[in-house]
């Protein structure tokens, strides 16, 4: 999975028999690899759009999960 998840996000690549195959001979379904895909996909883009118009991360959104949440 994490294998294919860089191959989309990184490379930017296709999806195909191989990969399929491969994710399938694991346990993965078609939905559960259309599911990979587009997550890898989104999250490409969407850093790829922050990177490229310099936005600063949202003091929120960046503090998740990295503090303890108030009781």
């Amino acid at each position: 999975m994490l294998d294919f998840a860089l191959y989309i996000g990184v490379e930017a690549g296709e999806l195909n028999e191989s990969w399929v195959e491969e994710l399938m001979a694991v346990g993965f379904t078609r939905e559960d690899i259309w599911d990979i895909g587009a997550i890898s996909a989104f999250f490409g883009l969407s850093n790829r759009m922050v990177s490229l118009t310099g936005t600063p991360p949202n003091q929120e959104f960046y503090l998740m999960g990295r503090v303890p949440r108030e009781k």
